[in-house]
């Protein structure tokens, strides 16, 4: 694990630099790195995290109501959507933050650089010291470039629609029930968990998800729900 990351192929990337170096290197530090690293680095990235949850709700409410004029139940919808740990990981992933990351051994070989959650808080946490070191124009340009600009993407694939509002619709109108969803199992320390999630019609599993989260776990079964109650639909008609 290299102490002395060179980040201006990222500093390039976003056509920004870093004044305050310690800022840039801290949104990298995972909990983890600080037990093997303790005599290096004294500091983990989740206070920055906090942060910049906070930012990037702020300027994604701030953006959606400038620009839009549909009301507050679709614009929440839409901000919720653009905001979600998936979609932060993807645009991790593709600035290379996982090449940045100080993570311990451990989690580097379980794969950490590639975790959808770790990427996902990552990208908080870069924003968070992006703000705190640019001020809020430089941070309110780079959510604009990497995660707003992909909004009419995510309006083409309904993913600002919930997928556990759409499965209960679904499952009402085709069977009148109504889904529940149960805990099937839990794995990881307490500070990188992962749920897997069973959602249940009458008793009888349908599908299964994970995530960090329960309620992120419910997510993903309720998605992976419609999608098999699509596939089972275009199986019936072509056997039609």
């Amino acid at each position: 694990m290299l102490l002395d990351k060179d980040f201006s192929p990222l500093e390039q990337k976003i056509n920004y630099h870093f004044k305050d170096r310690r800022l840039l290197k801290t949104a990298f530090v995972h909990r983890s790195a600080l037990n093997e690293l303790h005599d290096h680095i004294n500091e983990h990235n989740e206070r920055l995290e906090f942060l910049g949850d906070a930012v990037l709700e702020l300027i994604v409410t701030e953006n959606l109501f400038l620009h839009y004029p549909n009301p507050e139940g679709e614009l929440t919808n839409w901000r919720s959507a653009l905001v979600r740990g998936q979609h932060l990981a993807e645009k991790a992933k593709d600035l290379g933050f996982g090449d940045y990351l100080y993570l311990s051994h451990g989690e580097t070989k379980s794969g950490g650089k590639a975790k959808q959650m770790i990427l996902a808080n990552t990208f908080e946490a870069f924003l968070g010291a992006l703000y705190l070191d640019g001020g809020y124009k430089i941070a309110k340009n780079f959510v604009e470039q990497t995660i707003i600009c992909h909004l009419s993407e995510i309006l083409a694939e309904g993913l600002d629609i919930d997928p556990k509002s759409r499965f209960q619709e679904l499952a009402q109108e085709k069977y009148s029930i109504t889904p529940d969803y149960k805990v099937i199992s839990e794995s990881g320390p307490d500070h990188n968990k992962i749920f897997t999630v069973g959602v249940y019609l009458a008793d009888r599993q349908v599908a299964q998800g994970q995530g960090s989260s329960k309620q992120y776990a419910q997510i993903a079964a309720a998605r992976s729900a419609i999608n098999q109650m699509f596939s089972d639909l275009q199986n019936q008609i072509e056997k039609a």
